[in-house]
């Protein structure tokens, strides 16, 4: 794997001053689409809540939302009219499944890729007020390297990469973190595989990114866990229900044992 993320880094713009994490979020994202974020995210907040956890689920792909279709819910008010001023960011919070509180995003919205940063510092400030009534936040952030995830990222505690073992997704997962790791060094980064055909598989395709990370950005990596490829994922994405909801399958196991490992850490207190 090259070092391809230099270039990237180069036209993305990335604001200079590195602040601590204001969020007791874990952010859940990809360097490309397609890894299955938004499905780890909406069911892992799930799992969570099943946990004794009080969860927020907080669908941050702002103009390509889809946590609302995987949840089978209709909402109302979403970050757009939180974005544009029409509705307060408490207005957006839904009840999801379980127990646990959700914040949708709207879909096919182009303005909101055009965030500008007092607008995205604005949001991170409602998400850190709407948060003191969660345990903890689950951000599902949109794929990629720009303005909009990497503020997301550098505002979270936790950020949870999710990587297939496809050679295209472990080369953009490199990418996003290197250009994390030069704005705001020392992140605490995880790495979730997803899609693995078999433990092997996942194990090798986390061996050849922790490689290349610790030999051009001299840091280690944890992976958290490894989600097997499962028939029933798909069929509850096309059933819009969460498969977190239904029986135990491989996919719903492995997801518990990563939810079980971020329920027990202390979120606020975490420095």
């Amino acid at each position: 794997m090259n070092d391809q993320a230099r270039n990237l880094r180069r036209s993305t713009a990335i604001p200079e001053a590195v602040l601590p994490p204001s969020l007791p979020a874990v952010a859940i994202t990809g360097g490309k689409g397609g890894v299955g974020k938004t499905c780890l995210a909406v069911n892992l907040a799930l799992l969570l809540a099943k946990l004794g956890k009080k969860p927020l689920l907080v669908d941050c792909d702002l103009s390509l939302a889809n946590a609302d279709v995987l949840l089978g819910l209709n909402p109302t008010a979403t970050l757009f009219e939180v974005l544009t001023g029409s509705a307060p960011i408490k207005g957006a919070i839904v009840d999801g499944p379980g127990g646990m509180g959700f914040i949708p995003a709207a879909s096919g919205r182009d303005e909101l890729t055009r965030l500008s940063q007092s607008q995205l510092d604005s949001l991170i400030g409602g998400l850190n007020q709407v948060a003191q009534g969660y345990d903890m936040l689950v951000i599902d952030t949109p794929a990629g390297i720009g303005r909009e995830v990497m503020s997301l990222l550098r505002a979270s505690r936790t950020v949870v990469v999710v990587v297939t073992p496809e050679p295209t997704s472990l080369t953009d997962a490199y990418a996003l973190i290197k250009v994390l790791e030069n704005s705001d060094p020392g992140r605490d980064i995880r790495i979730v595989i997803n899609m693995a055909n078999h433990q092997d598989d996942a194990l090798q395709a986390f061996a050849r990114l922790k490689k290349v990370i610790a030999t051009y950005l001299h840091r280690d990596i944890t992976l958290i866990g490894s989600i097997p490829r499962d028939r029933h994922v798909a069929e509850a994405v096309r059933n819009r229900t969460p498969f977190a909801l239904g029986p135990d399958t491989p996919a719903l196991l492995a997801l518990r044992a990563v939810a079980m490992r971020l329920k027990n850490e202390a979120w606020r207190d975490k420095k």
